[in-house]
């Protein structure tokens, strides 16, 4: 299990996303973002090295995202246009943060998530799984769900390359209403987070699509 260090940060994760989000095509806000973190969930990179969260955070004019984060002690060879910041951890020092899905360890325990091979945790909370995110995947193709390809990100989301028959992990940037999976899905995840104002809202994180759904 990853260790949450309660710490300080500098600059903090939502200044780096307050500058990041809208360089994004499918942030929809108007000016400079006036973000509140509103929830989300962590997964456990096996190797221990890769901090992995993914994170909702509500805008001003009332708009949630879905922000997937990795945090490492070094730059990531190649991604340099998948670079959020860097911060300074008070525990760890230097931290590079990036988009995770661009990021090789996230995208693969994502996948992981989704066929249920991994497990999401809280947050804030050590060693706590988080059961609110559900997820379900009916697909069965040889090896599984493992990444083919470089993510692309449209207006709306960010399109994962699943496997080599043109399966798709579709991220929904936008958390998409209801929280169940859309016809002709072949699996999906859905999660919760907290609105401003207090109200507790579910909706679809991501679906998983075949070339036949």
């Amino acid at each position: 299990m990853a260790i949450i260090h309660h710490t300080t940060l500098k600059p903090t994760k939502l200044e780096l996303l307050t500058d990041w989000l809208p360089t994004r095509p499918w942030y929809v806000g108007d000016g400079t973002p006036e973000l509140t973190k509103s929830g989300g969930f962590r997964l456990d990179d096996p190797a221990g090295e890769v901090g992995i969260e993914f994170m909702v955070v509500t805008d001003g004019d009332g708009v949630a995202y879905l922000v997937p984060l990795t945090y490492r002690g070094a730059p990531l060879p190649g991604a340099e246009d998948a670079l959020v910041g860097t911060m300074e951890h008070g525990v760890l020092g230097k931290r590079w943060a990036y988009d995770g899905c661009h990021d090789p360890v996230l995208v693969a325990e994502l996948f992981a998530l989704v066929e249920g091979r991994a497990q999401a945790q809280a947050q804030s909370v050590d060693n706590t799984p988080d059961h609110e995110i559900t997820r379900s995947c009916a697909y069965d193709g040889p090896g599984g769900l493992r990444a083919h390809g470089p993510a692309v990100d449209d207006e709306a989301g960010t399109l994962l390359p699943a496997a080599p028959d043109g399966t798709t992990l579709y991220l929904h940037r936008r958390p998409a209403l209801p929280d169940t999976p859309p016809p002709g899905a072949a699996g999906h995840l859905a999660g919760h987070w907290t609105t401003p104002d207090g109200t507790r809202t579910r909706a679809l994180f991501a679906d998983l699509r075949t070339p036949t759904g």
